[in-house]
């Protein structure tokens, strides 16, 4: 058993995480939440994505007198994410809200968390502590003169204890930071010395190729050790495209089944057919196929044939042609032009 199935298990909206639940993928709105319509609709968007859980951003009243009405609307899990204002937490319980992120110790006065525990509790509303280590407690700061390992699990550990003070122990763990070796550090720190479900993820990773290559690394490194139990990967792009990139993250450390899983080989000196436009054409094409299934699009005849003959479905280039496979199966040979197209319609034939 690996350390994801070992921590305690929360119930987030009737999507369970951690105890040996799937890991699941998060992403957030990034719509004024008090807009009910553009909120729905991102939010279907990203479940049609492939999203487990959305979170929402609570800012103020507006915000938090909207989720019950998008609620109605959609049948996704919501977070509410929440900062300063208890009453806002005490307002978002009120009209069902699945989960809360809040950091018990900027919401004020120890009477306002406990009021935020004890509305939580009885509604059975999870809670997610926050640790970033962009906004680290300035007497932590003080003490370890910057952000680190030890000063991210004490500030996890000084929330923990706050919400256990007054009997609330449904509880999930994010330790983030934008570096990716902190990040990494962090959470292994964290698997050690807790037993709640952690919330991966690479904070501020900038725009969409910068940030999948951090988020790759970092939550994969993690979800690789057995170590994360639901993810967020953020991107300064479309949140739908977040919500693809976590599921293929998550499929490549090998626990999202599920999907075509797409092979296709760089281009070298032997490749005589136009292979970057034929791989991307048919990976756009299979990409929203609901399909257990494997597609190879190989470029020449060293390794191609042999790949192609692995994969369920695939495509072995040579000189303006190519052969088209079927479990190890040639059945025929193809100008290129017309690949792509045998391909797809051998694939959607075939059920």
């Amino acid at each position: 058993m690996n350390i994801r199935d070992k921590v305690k298990q929360i119930n987030v909206g009737g999507v369970l995480i951690g105890g040996g639940a799937p890991v699941t993928v998060q992403t957030m709105c990034n719509t004024k939440t008090w807009d009910v319509e553009a909120t729905v609709a991102q939010i279907k968007a990203m479940q049609a994505a492939g999203a487990d859980i959305v979170r929402i951003a609570i800012p103020d009243m507006n915000a938090a007198q909207a989720v019950d009405k998008i609620k109605e609307q959609v049948n996704v899990p919501l977070v509410a994410d929440i900062h300063f204002d208890y009453r806002l937490a005490l307002a978002v319980a009120e009209r069902g809200i699945d989960k809360i992120r809040i950091n018990p110790g900027n919401i004020g006065a120890a009477e306002n968390v406990k009021a935020v525990a004890e509305a939580c509790r009885k509604r059975n509303i999870p809670i997610r502590i926050g640790v970033n280590a962009g906004s680290l407690e300035k007497g932590l700061l003080e003490k370890y003169g910057h952000p680190c390992v030890d000063a991210m699990i004490e500030s996890a550990q000084g929330h923990v204890e706050l919400l256990n003070r007054y009997d609330f122990d449904d509880i999930c763990l994010s330790m983030k930071a934008s570096s990716v070796p902190l990040t990494i550090a962090a959470y292994r720190k964290a698997a050690e010395v807790f037993d709640y479900p952690l919330h991966l993820g690479v904070t501020e990773t900038g725009t969409e190729w910068n940030g999948t290559i951090q988020s790759a690394v970092g939550i994969g490194t993690l979800l690789s050790e057995g170590i994360g139990n639901t993810i967020r990967v953020s991107l300064t792009a479309d949140p739908v495209r977040e919500v693809s990139t976590g599921i293929a993250i998550v499929k490549a450390a090998g626990l999202r089944p599920g999907g075509v899983r797409f092979v296709s080989c760089p281009t070298c000196g032997r490749t005589e057919i136009d292979l970057i436009g034929l791989a991307t054409e048919v990976e756009g094409r299979v990409r929203n196929m609901d399909r257990d299934i494997t597609v190879a699009v190989m470029g020449c005849v060293v390794n191609g044939p042999g790949e192609a003959r692995e994969a369920d479905y695939g495509i072995a280039g040579g000189k303006g042609k190519g052969l088209l496979f079927k479990k190890g199966e040639i059945l025929g040979t193809y100008p290129a032009e017309e690949l792509c197209d045998r391909l797809i319609e051998l694939i959607e034939s075939d059920v």
